[in-house]
């Protein structure tokens, strides 16, 4: 018999990233920007009441209704208390007759609160880096340790980010808005960043058990779509729902009937939802109106390949070559040279995929991917050389942070140690 703690913790989980940032936004609406961080406790807090009250009551109807209504009766009771009162109620004296229920918040008011926040955390006044923390936080509920990873940096920078990034929105009195003209088009660049960082962590996620998050996923490519129903105007974002939908696509191939993970070359193909590979192609139609070449254009178009060749042996890997050095031109990092040299080696063999690497090896920034480490493996592997193949693969143990990761990788050392 299953456990209805477990069971409505799962639920729980489910909505946290669905609902987390819908429910922030729209208590910051109302609260103000300078209490960013208590709606972000009332929604933690109300997140914790779900699971207690649901696992005596049961999960009610309409579950993300209930944790709109007692997160916004939270709010009113933070009004109603202490010295805070006094501090809110001056500025805001018509909130809490005035905070609407959950159950009447129009659709259109809330994603219009989700915009708001989304545009507000991306301010340029904010530094880059301080702006992709805060908005993965904030909007998405990602945890430092979460955030860390995918920006390859350490935990610690991500606190002192979060914290700073904070204090200026209220030192600089930030507004609480979606901007326009040339504004939009500066802040929209950071929004589509922030949106692909959590499409791709949970994509191949490095801190969870599952391997994929489907629910990171799918929350990235709602907001991508709220945005391309917004501006249609802006090619790029058709671009990033493109490459959001030929990733998704793939979704149930990628683990077996056990949880293991399923490397391209093995992926049943008939698996793949065809549906979404062609809602993939008709974004990728409609970002090719634009005259600005974005890497959101290039990443869709290599996955794309994918998505049309037959197998992995017919894959065009001298197009995807010529996007990804194209890519390196455009924005070049050391993951796009990794995956370059991954594709390198298809199309040129091992020993050039090798050579490919050695520029990369003393790159501080990929020293504990496991990626890179596991690319090394799999090609000394390939060219004979099973010591240093295993040496590799040991180090890509080492940084593994998943499960299933670490589960492929041990299949791999077996096998390559004759096991």
């Amino acid at each position: 018999m299953s456990d209805p703690g477990n069971e409505v913790a799962d639920v729980v989980d489910h909505l946290f990233r669905r609902e987390y940032g819908r429910i922030v936004a729209v208590l910051t609406s109302r609260l103000g920007l300078d209490n960013l961080d208590a709606a972000e406790d009332l929604v933690q807090e109300t997140l914790a009441a779900a699971v207690h009250h649901w696992a005596v009551n049961g999960v009610p109807d309409a579950p993300a209704a209930w944790l709109m209504q007692v997160a916004k009766n939270k709010a009113v009771n933070l009004l109603k208390s202490g010295a805070r009162r006094k501090a809110l109620h001056r500025r805001f004296p018509e909130l809490v007759d005035s905070m609407p229920p959950a159950e009447v918040f129009l659709r259109t008011d809330i994603e219009d609160s989700v915009l708001r926040l989304i545009f507000t955390c991306c301010h340029p006044e904010l530094s880059q880096e301080s702006q992709l923390a805060l908005t993965l936080t904030t909007l998405l509920g990602f945890g430092p340790e979460e955030v860390a990873r995918a920006l390859l940096v350490s935990e610690d920078a991500v606190k002192k980010r979060i914290y700073r990034a904070k204090r200026d929105m209220r030192e600089r009195r930030i507004p609480f808005e979606v901007p326009g003209g040339r504004a939009l088009d500066e802040r929209l660049e950071m929004v589509l960043t922030t949106l692909y960082v959590t499409y791709t962590e949970g994509y191949s996620t490095t801190v969870d058990e599952s391997w994929i998050r489907k629910d990171l996923c799918l929350e990235a490519m709602r907001l991508a779509r709220l945005l391309a129903d917004r501006f249609r105007d802006r090619p790029a974002i058709s671009a990033l729902l493109a490459l959001m939908c030929f990733h998704t696509a793939r979704f149930d191939s990628r683990l077996d009937a056990e949880g293991g993970v399923v490397l391209l070359a093995d992926q049943d193909r008939s698996q793949w939802d065809r549906e979404l590979i062609q809602l993939g192609f008709e974004y990728l139609t409609d970002s090719a109106r634009g005259e600005h070449l974005t890497h959101y254009h290039l990443e869709a178009s290599i996955a794309a390949q994918h998505c049309s060749a037959a197998s992995f042996a017919e894959t065009d890997w001298r197009a995807i070559q010529r996007f990804y050095e194209k890519l390196d031109e455009i924005a070049p990092n050391p993951l796009v040279r990794l995956n370059l040299a991954i594709v390198v080696s298809e199309v040129s063999g091992a020993e050039a995929g090798l050579a490919e690497l050695e520029n990369l090896k003393n790159d501080k920034r990929l020293a504990r991917y496991p990626l890179m480490h596991a690319t090394l493996g799999e090609l000394c592997r390939r060219t004979g050389r099973r010591r240093e193949a295993r040496e590799h693969i040991q180090e890509a143990l080492k940084w593994a942070q998943s499960a299933r990761e670490r589960a492929l990788l041990e299949t791999k050392l077996r096998e390559l140690s004759g096991g």
